[in-house]
């Protein structure tokens, strides 16, 4: 059986996107040398300590910035709680206020909740019926006293729709408040977002493994890391997050991270047609559907959709016996069918929600089926809930 038809049609690339080729190659090719410990001093480590610099030299080049200002944790979800919880805690003498969007993944909103629990303040930002942030009252939030840090992310997780992190970087600036911009989805997908202190992305999201994640912080930015991470001085300057790190994993995260930059142009416009044929057609074939986010300034591979009167847990079934592999529910706490609080806090349908997610291995051919069937399927739970013709 080929990779593509064992993949079937697989849909969820926001929360992993298959293993990219250039990455396999990396990943066993670094087996041989990548099992030392870099950290020490004789022949077998110094190799795996080359693997460990290549790999970080060639990930800050694609993320534009120095090496040494370059981290790799142990998945992006480390590296979000560890920039929240560091940033915070190197701007103390600052203040406690802990600015975020209210559509942030749940890593840095669970960060921000043990900030409070510690006794600090955390600082929703709200965002309109696009998922956009709300810049005005970003402007208020950030120019409040003793804000000591702000997080924006550079794209919904959830429906895709991309942030101005340009002008909100430059709010930041104006009140010397240091900005975090988890770019988790357009990382190896889009330009990156400028005017950021502080960067984190997730590996197995741009086809490298999963395990990896990176932790940009600029140089000049003031970050002093949990003491509940066990971090010592010597990681932090090879470049790894605490204990010893999965090398062969980051050789083949960053062996993903520039093919992915080299061929994102051509795939960007590729997805954005696929998903702009998505949202036609869902609306056009099925009553009571709501498509969330902006059509036009977003993430290129991710849409999402809401279908009235339809429970969302049955809807991922149905479409799981059908051989697509889709997301509803928050893409944070999927495993719980919760309700996203991205889409309640655009005040968009939050139930019988889809999320499709475009990889480099989805077809055309993979979306039509999706498109032909999804309607008959939409319409049969409907009348097994009996609330057609309604």
């Amino acid at each position: 059986m080929s990779e593509q038809a064992r993949l079937g049609a697989y849909f969820d690339a926001a929360t992993a996107s298959p293993l990219h080729p250039a990455a396999r190659e990396a990943l066993i090719a670094s087996l041989a040398d990548g099992w030392a410990d870099p950290s020490r001093l004789y022949t077998q480590a110094r190799r795996a300590r080359g693997l460990l610099d290549a790999a970080r030299a060639a990930t800050a080049e694609v993320l534009g910035v120095r090496p040494a200002e370059l981290t790799f944790t142990g998945s992006g979800t480390a590296a979000a709680h560890l920039a929240v919880l560091g940033g915070l805690a190197g701007r103390r003498r600052a203040g406690r206020v802990f600015v975020h969007s209210a559509i942030e993944h749940s890593a840095v909103l669970h960060a921000g909740e043990d900030h409070v629990s510690a006794g600090g303040e955390a600082v929703s930002v709200p965002v309109d019926r696009l998922g956009r942030l709300d810049e005005q009252a970003w402007r208020t939030a950030v120019g409040a006293d003793g804000v000591a840090l702000a997080a924006l992310i550079a794209a919904s997780h959830e429906v895709g729709t991309l942030q101005p992190v340009a002008r909100a970087a430059e709010v930041c600036a104006a009140h010397g408040v240091p900005l975090l911009v988890d770019a988790a989805v357009v990382a190896g997908r889009m330009p990156l977002p400028t005017g950021w202190s502080m960067l984190t992305a997730s590996a197995r999201k741009w086809g490298g493994p999963p395990g990896v994640g990176v932790l940009a912080v600029r140089t000049g930015t003031r970050f002093d890391p949990p003491q509940s991470a066990h971090w010592s001085q010597p990681e932090r300057a090879a470049g790894h997050g605490p204990g010893a790190p999965d090398l062969p994993a980051i050789v083949a995260a960053a062996a993903a991270l520039r093919a992915v930059s080299n061929e994102a142009a051509a795939e960007a416009a590729r997805q954005s047609a696929l998903v702009d044929r998505i949202r036609e057609r869902v609306l056009a074939t099925i009553p009571d559907v709501e498509v969330v986010g902006d059509p036009v300034d977003r993430a290129p591979h991710l849409v999402t959709f809401s279908c009235l009167y339809v429970d969302g847990e049955s809807l991922l079934r149905e479409l799981d016996r059908r051989g697509y592999a889709v997301s509803s529910g928050s893409s944070c706490t999927s495993s719980t069918l919760e309700p996203s609080h991205v889409l309640v806090a655009m005040g968009a349908l939050s139930h019988g929600n889809i999320r499709i997610s475009l990889h480099r291995e989805a077809t055309g051919d993979h979306v039509d089926r999706f498109l032909a069937d999804l309607p008959g399927i939409v319409a049969r739970l409907r009348e097994e809930a009996g609330v057609t013709g309604l």
